[in-house]
C-alpha cells in the first residue's frame, strides 16, 4: 500500500509561536504560567505543555493575581485585555499575527464609517476575539443565506472580513453574495487570507487525485482540520479526522491501494509517524510526498521572550520549512 503524504500539512508559523511562547514562558518565568482557552486546537499539544506546567484555564478569574497569562493563537475580545489590565495580570499575547491583522482591518473600516460583516463560524474563538475587538456592532455570517437575511439596506456602506481559518474557497460564495447585494462594499486583498489554511487545502485537492483513501490528522474541535476532511468527502473520497493512529479503523484499509495522509495546522508532525506507524501494522507500505508548496515563514516572538529558549524543540516539528 501507498501513502503519500500531502505537502505542506501540520504546524503553520502561527501556531509555532504560539506553542514556542508557552515554552519560552515556563522556561523564563517558571510553572505554572496560565493559558486563556487552549493555546491551539490539538489535544496532544495541550496535554504536553500541561506536564510542562502551564495551565488551561477558560476565565480570567481563574487566574490567580499576578500570575503570567498567555492569550491563545485565537485571540481575544477588547474585554479580555481590559479586564487582565485592570487586574494588572502581566500578558504575554500568543494571538496569531494574522488574526491580529484581521482585528485591525476591523477597525479600520469602522473607523471609516463602514458596517463590518464577519465571514466565519459562530462559537469560534477566533471568531468571538475578533467581534470584540471592533468596537462596533458586527454581523456574522457563513452562508449566502445569512447574507440574504442581514437586515442592512443594500446601499448601506459595508465591509467585510474573514475568519483565518477559512480559505479563499470556502468563501468565496459568501463574498459573491456580498458583491451581488451591496453596492458600496470593502474587503481585504485575496492576499490577506491565511497562507497556511490555503496551502493546507490547496494540497489536500492534490491528494486526492491520488488517494483512495484520506486520512486527516488533527482535533475534532480544529476548524481547519475538520474542513480539510470535508474536502476529501466533497472530492469522493472516504475521509477520515483521528486524533492519532490510535484511532485508525483497519476497516477502512480494505481494498484501498493508496492512502492520502494530511494534518490539521494544530497538528505535530509527530501524530502523523504515529498514524504511519499505525499503517504499518497491517502490512508493507511505501511512503512518499507529493510535491508541493516549501513554506518559509518567521513570526517574532514578543519582546520579553525573545533571549528565552524553550524547553523542547518538539513542538517546531513541522512539514514545512520554518525559519526562527
Amino acid at each position: 500500500m501507498r501513502v503519500v503524504l500531502a505537502q505542506p500539512r501540520g504546524f503553520c508559523a502561527g501556531v509555532v509561536r504560539a506553542i514556542e511562547i508557552v515554552e519560552r514562558s515556563l522556561e523564563k518565568f517558571g510553572a505554572p504560567v496560565y493559558v486563556r482557552h487552549e493555546i491551539v486546537h490539538n489535544r496532544h499539544v495541550v496535554e504536553r505543555l500541561k506536564r510542562m506546567g502551564a495551565v488551561f484555564v477558560e476565565e480570567l478569574d481563574e487566574i490567580p493575581d499576578g500570575a503570567v497569562t498567555i492569550f491563545s493563537a485565537h485571540g481575544v475580545s477588547q474585554s479580555i485585555i481590559d479586564e487582565a489590565k485592570t487586574r494588572g495580570l502581566p500578558v504575554l499575547e500568543a494571538t496569531c499575527p494574522l488574526v491580529s491583522k484581521v482585528h485591525l482591518q476591523g477597525k479600520r473600516y469602522v473607523a471609516r464609517g463602514r458596517v463590518l460583516i464577519l465571514i466565519g463560524h459562530a462559537g469560534h474563538p477566533e471568531v468571538e476575539g475578533t467581534m470584540g475587538q471592533v468596537g462596533a456592532p458586527v454581523h456574522l455570517v457563513s452562508t449566502v443565506e445569512d447574507v440574504v437575511r442581514l437586515d442592512l439596506p443594500d446601499d448601506a456602506p459595508v465591509a467585510y472580513v474573514t475568519q483565518t481559518t477559512l480559505s479563499v474557497d470556502d468563501t468565496r460564495g459568501v463574498i459573491a453574495a456580498l458583491h451581488a447585494r451591496f453596492s458600496d462594499l470593502e474587503g481585504p486583498n485575496v492576499s490577506d487570507i491565511c497562507y497556511a489554511t490555503q496551502h493546507r487545502q490547496s494540497a489536500v485537492r492534490d491528494l486526492c487525485t491520488v488517494a483512495d483513501l484520506l486520512l486527516v490528522v488533527g482535533s475534532r474541535n480544529s476548524s481547519n482540520s475538520n474542513r480539510l476532511c470535508e474536502i476529501g468527502i466533497e472530492q469522493g473520497l472516504p475521509s477520515y479526522l483521528i486524533s492519532d493512529g490510535s484511532e485508525l479503523d483497519p476497516a477502512w484499509l480494505r481494498g484501498v491501494q493508496t492512502v492520502g495522509l494530511t494534518a490539521g495546522a494544530s497538528a505535530p508532525e509527530d501524530l502523523v509517524l504515529n498514524v504511519i506507524a499505525a499503517l504499518r501494522r497491517h502490512g508493507e507500505i511505501d511512503v512518499e510526498q507529493l510535491d508541493g508548496v516549501r513554506e518559509n515563514i518567521e513570526f517574532r516572538m514578543p519582546p520579553e521572550l525573545r533571549a528565552a529558549k524553550p524547553r523542547s524543540k518538539r513542538s517546531r516539528k513541522a512539514s514545512a520549512t520554518m525559519v526562527r
